[in-house]
């Protein structure tokens, strides 16, 4: 009897064991389909990022954090930057950069910021106005070049001036470090008080639209290695074309064809390596309206020269095709797995962002005969890049 009932409490025992071990296992499996969701949930994210930046740039600083710069994003008189450990959502971290103050050489205009980490230091290339105007001049944009010693700042001036000063107003500073250790300074020289002949120029004054028509260029010349001067004399690398026939005249003139404003530009250039062929993007159009495009050029030495893609624009507003992004353009190429997957950052515009510029990250490629595309732009789900949060 004793027995019997020691086997009966053995046998009670086991099955409430089992009935434990079975409710455990299955919250256990619940948890485990909970974290499966959640990582499915943050495996996609959707255009246009939560960012009001125009010109965005961003960081990877080598230890899983992301930060990015732009134009705007709530800093006056200077910069912002905000942070992100999987490109999706983005901390505020408040202003890094400072400008307009009594010492300083700049005084409005802070825009297209682009920051590099180099021997554990971040530097700063910006755009600004200067202070420095005697013949009183609309514009004056000059690069200027800052440096801290973490990516959320605070960023001083290197020197109390612009880099250099080719004699024209510039924007747009981009820098590019070459397999030789060389640094290249990229930037575009500004439309104000040049006026271009072409024959675009001609179609629009025969049209009654425009007496001349002023255009951006996009210079290249070698950047020492302090970053706080040039070597050698600026070379013209990209300019709106002169031909109409031109393949690539069509888009990069419609800013003046659909009567925006006189100006052609060639800006917000970025230049980066594939293999052995250079590959500088850059942005056509005027920033603030719809036509704002994206197209490339490739050459074989980082001076050029550079020869404009045929499948120009990869990057374009998509209202044709029943979308609502516009005003696509000032990128750079974010790379990530080493360059494994490759990523192209931008601003643009929908309708429910109105005039306010916002970003957007879409995935590029290089194709096997060298043709680089992008896959954008687009406001459905994405794939996260990163696969590992």
């Amino acid at each position: 009897m004793e027995i019997k009932c020691i086997q009966n409490v053995f046998r009670f025992l086991g099955l409430s064991a089992l009935a434990c071990f079975s409710l455990l296992s299955c919250k256990t499996e619940k948890k485990e389909q909970v974290t499966a969701n959640s990582k499915v949930k943050q495996a996609e994210y959707t255009n246009p990022l939560k960012v009001e930046f125009g010109d965005p740039y961003i960081l990877d600083n080598g230890n899983g954090t992301y930060y990015m710069y732009g134009t705007g994003g709530g800093a006056k008189d200077g910069f912002a930057t905000y942070s992100s450990t999987d490109l999706i959502k983005w901390k505020d971290e408040g202003q890094v950069y400072f400008g307009n103050t009594e010492t300083s050489w700049n005084l409005k205009s802070f825009w297209a910021p682009e920051v590099y980490k180099i021997d554990n230091r971040y530097y700063l290339f910006y755009s600004a106005d200067k202070k420095d105007n005697p013949t009183n001049e609309a514009e004056t944009f000059s690069i200027g070049v800052a440096v801290s010693d973490s990516p959320k700042g605070p960023f001083e001036d290197i020197k109390n001036e612009p880099l250099f000063d080719p004699g024209y107003p510039i924007i747009d500073g981009n820098v590019f470090q070459d397999d030789d250790g060389k640094y290249f300074l990229y930037y575009s020289r500004a439309c104000y008080q040049h006026a271009v002949e072409s024959e675009i120029a001609d179609w629009a004054k025969k049209e009654g639209l425009y007496d001349e028509i002023e255009e951006s260029w996009v210079y290249g010349v070698e950047l020492s290695p302090d970053f706080k001067s040039v070597i050698g004399e600026p070379v013209l690398l990209l300019r709106p074309p002169e031909k109409i026939e031109d393949k690539n005249a069509e888009w990069e003139s419609r800013s003046v064809t659909s009567q925006e404003v006189n100006r052609r530009w060639t800006e917000g250039s970025f230049t980066f390596k594939h293999n052995d062929t250079y590959y500088m993007m850059y942005s056509a159009n005027h920033y603030a309206g719809p036509n704002y495009a994206v197209g490339y050029a490739t050459a074989k030495h980082p001076l050029g020269p550079y020869t404009k893609a045929e499948n120009n624009p990869v990057l374009q507003k998509n209202v044709d095709q029943g979308g609502d992004v516009t005003g696509t353009g000032h990128n750079m190429v974010l790379q990530i797995d080493g360059g494994k997957k490759m990523y192209a950052v931008y601003h643009g515009r929908t309708k429910s962002t109105g005039d306010n510029r916002v970003v957007f990250m879409d995935a590029m490629e290089i194709l096997e005969d060298g043709t680089l595309v992008v896959h954008g732009p687009t406001t459905s789900p994405q794939p996260n890049p990163i696969t590992e949060l």
